[in-house]
Formats: C-alpha cells, sequence, structure tokens
C-alpha cells in the first residue's frame, strides 16, 4: 500500500460568484478507485478559505494513505466558495491519475476548473496547480 500526496500551490484568475464582495475559495479533494461496478474511496481533504481572493495561493500539502495503485484512480476535485448558511461550488474537475506515470517525485499539473451551471462561474482561463506524487 502506498501513500498518495497532492500539493495544492494556487488557483489562477477565478470569476467572483458573490454578489457583494468576492469569492472565499477553498478546495475539497476526494480521492477514489474507480472501478465498473463498486468504487473505492481513500478519503476527502479540504484545504483552508481565502478571504475575497480570486487569485488564491495555499501551499498546501494532502496525503492520502493505503492506496494499492495507481490503477483507476481519479482525484476529484471542488472549489468552492465559503458563504454564511450555504457554500456554493464554483467548479470543479475530475482528475485520472493512472497514466501520469507517478513516482515519489512530485509531478506538477495544471487543470482547467470548469463549472456547467449558470454557463460557467470560472473564466475560461482559472485553472489549478497542483503537484502529486505516489509513494
Amino acid at each position: 500500500m502506498g501513500v498518495f500526496t497532492v500539493y495544492l500551490d494556487r488557483i489562477a484568475n477565478l470569476r467572483d460568484s458573490d454578489t457583494l464582495g468576492k469569492s472565499d475559495p477553498y478546495v475539497k479533494f476526494e480521492l477514489e478507485q474507480d472501478n465498473f461496478v463498486f468504487d473505492k474511496g481513500f478519503g476527502k481533504q479540504t484545504s483552508s478559505k481565502k478571504k475575497n481572493d480570486l487569485n488564491p495561493e495555499y501551499g498546501e500539502t494532502f496525503t492520502f494513505k493505503g492506496v494499492p495503485s495507481m490503477n483507476n484512480i481519479v482525484l476529484h476535485v471542488k472549489v468552492m466558495d465559503d458563504d454564511i448558511g450555504f457554500d456554493d461550488e464554483i467548479g470543479s474537475a475530475k482528475i485520472s491519475m493512472e497514466k501520469l506515470g507517478l513516482t515519489k517525485v512530485p509531478k506538477e499539473i495544471e487543470r482547467v476548473i470548469d463549472h456547467k451551471k449558470d454557463g460557467g462561474w470560472f473564466s475560461r482561463k482559472a485553472k489549478i496547480y497542483l503537484k502529486v506524487s505516489f509513494d
């Protein structure tokens, strides 16, 4: 069994989703093995919240233990806006790890974050920057 590590570097070019003020983004990670019949989860983790920031920098590391391999492993990323009462999903990405050839040396990846409802809350240039490894 191995350890999958995600380093959340930053997000760039978020579109503001708040009516008053700017978005207060944070990131939710969920790691799962996407099997044909039964998916197997390896946990969920959440970043810190960045107040009024459309280009947040995090510098945070998250580890998922007990991962057997990268076969069918998918990292679900949701960028949320911290609001009073109910948090809004700003955008998301689904990142397949299987073909990245991960080792203990962190690999930089960037992904466009999109949001399909309401025509998209993110600008088309909004990206999340991560480093991932498996040891």
